[in-house]
């Protein structure tokens, strides 16, 4: 298997971001949290900053302003000459990618954690962003191990050969967190109090790392997307139907062909006709009403992960 470099250095410049989307309300107030008190992002060997990523979408309780700032980290935003007209994602891509970047470059920060929310029953959802990225994948397998009772599923969310463009591609290394069901422009005390563990426990492996910790090779089981499904739709283009009470809510779950997907408002049943089992996530996620998408279709996978070699430890100065 091919691999993305492990990082050979201690891990300095640590970023942890909310609000990219700006309805998506735990890591927004974990951030303005951090902003107060930012003792708490503190470790031995470094200090994470913490990242209102998208301040107007906040400010407004809307996922976006103009377009879906976590789809504007492309390098055809981020390279492309400013005009007054560019929509406001585009110009805070940029400005981000240049506190936290440059994209691609060696003075990209260390580490970036994206903070998100879904309306879909993802539970505690890692999103990586490929079976390749080993210092990823291990901090995913130190979540699953470290909170058991999660069931914390690891998400691939890259395609085969193309760019990343969410925000935490413009770091050398990147997670998001992807909690919920929670609805948009509402904060629930107990995934508020989820992310805020999982960001602490995340931020003492990036500790251990540093400290020199080795991490045994292991095997990993992930989803990968591989399609996705439109609700059914009308010649107008306005929804015939909805998601199956069947299907509802069973993000991560087999779906067997022939199995009920969507409840047409005429009471017949859609069947899902792929010729094997599928694995939805995003289940009816409010955000993917405009992308035309009804859920997400992934494939389980399962493959090795090598080990993560401790740091060598910097030579001691000459006395």
């Amino acid at each position: 298997m091919c691999s993305l470099p492990v990082p050979r250095e201690p891990l300095r410049r640590v970023a942890v971001a909310g609000g990219t989307h700006g309805n998506e309300m735990s890591g927004i107030y974990l951030v303005r949290h951090w902003l107060l008190t930012p003792a708490e992002l503190q470790r031995p060997s470094f200090s994470a900053v913490p990242v209102l990523a998208n301040p107007a979408a906040t400010a407004a309780c809307r996922r976006y302003v103009d377009r879906d700032l976590n789809r504007t980290f492309a390098s055809t935003f981020l390279n492309s000459r400013p005009t007054p007209d560019d929509p406001y994602e585009v110009t805070r891509a940029r400005e981000l990618n240049q506190l936290l970047g440059p994209k691609a470059s060696g003075q990209a920060f260390d580490f970036v954690l994206d903070l998100h929310n879904t309306t879909a029953n993802m539970g505690t959802c890692l999103i990586a962003d490929s079976s390749h990225d080993v210092f990823a994948l291990h901090l995913c397998r130190h979540l699953q191990l470290q909170y058991p009772e999660l069931s914390c599923q690891v998400l691939l969310y890259q395609r085969s050969g193309e760019e990343s463009h969410n925000l935490n591609s413009v770091a050398k290394n990147g997670l998001g967190l992807e909690l919920g069901p929670q609805p948009q422009g509402v904060l629930r005390a107990d995934i508020f109090s989820r992310m805020s563990a999982l960001v602490a426990t995340v931020l003492d492996f990036i500790e251990l790392f540093n400290q020199g910790t080795t991490f045994p090779a292991f095997e990993m089981e992930a989803y990968r997307p591989v399609g996705v499904m439109d609700f059914p739709r009308t010649e107008a283009g306005n929804l015939a139907g909805t998601v199956h009470p069947q299907l509802q809510d069973q993000d991560f779950q087999p779906l067997q062909p022939g199995d009920p997907i969507f409840q047409m408002f005429s009471g017949e049943d859609l069947l899902y006709e792929g010729e094997s089992a599928v694995y939805p996530v995003f289940i009816n996620e409010a955000a993917y009403y405009e992308k035309g998408v009804a859920f997400v279709q992934t494939e389980k996978l399962t493959f090795s992960v090598p080990a993560m070699p401790a740091l060598t430890p910097a030579p001691s100065p000459a006395s």
